[in-house]
């Protein structure tokens, strides 16, 4: 069963504006290595040179953030949702 990832807006420009993608992959480095070769370039936009997920983004697991399991390296169970979200930051 095909894992649902769920594109936030302002990435969409780099998944041919597709809103949810269903990939096979059993990490969410998987995960993205596979959205990156569909969309090329599409980790990079996530991930920093060394591989780590940039902070302005984050990454949840049927709603549970991959910062607080194994990061990249979260296991992504069959028919799960997976979504990206966008850090947002302000103040007053």
């Amino acid at each position: 069963m095909a894992t649902r990832v769920a594109i936030p807006t302002p990435l969409r420009r780099f998944t041919s504006d597709d809103a949810l993608v269903e990939v096979e992959a059993d990490t969410i480095n998987q995960i993205l290595d596979e959205m990156d070769r569909r969309y090329p370039g599409f980790k990079n936009r996530l991930c920093e040179d060394d591989g780590r997920l940039r902070r302005f983004f984050n990454i949840y697991v049927d709603g549970e953030d991959v910062r607080f399991m194994d990061d990249l390296e979260t296991k992504v169970p069959p028919g799960a949702e997976v979504s990206i979200i966008p850090a947002i930051s302000g103040g007053a």
